[in-house]
């Protein structure tokens, strides 16, 4: 899992059909080795721009969509409140 603070919405008006209803955001690692490194999430939980979120990639993201074949490599899983390792 890594850390993670959400920068923007991204939008895409054609996709694989199987990503359709999903919501997509821009998110930045937060500390780490990946520190600064930005990924495409999908976001299930309902956070939004400047939350510092949980985020699960692989399989674990696409088991948390309830869909194993789902291309999707990342998913928002939690939003954290506090934490005193990382900004």
């Amino acid at each position: 899992m890594l850390a993670a603070k959400l920068i923007d919405n991204v939008w895409s008006t054609r996709k694989a059909d199987s990503l359709n209803g999903l919501k997509f955001m821009l998110a930045e690692v937060i500390g780490g080795s990946d520190d600064g490194q930005r990924l495409i999430v999908t976001d299930i939980i309902g956070a939004g721009i400047g939350d510092r979120v949980i985020v699960c990639t692989g399989s674990s993201a696409r088991r948390m969509l309830g869909n194993d074949d789902i291309p999707v490599d990342a998913a928002v899983v939690g939003i954290i409140d506090k934490s005193c390792n990382f900004g």
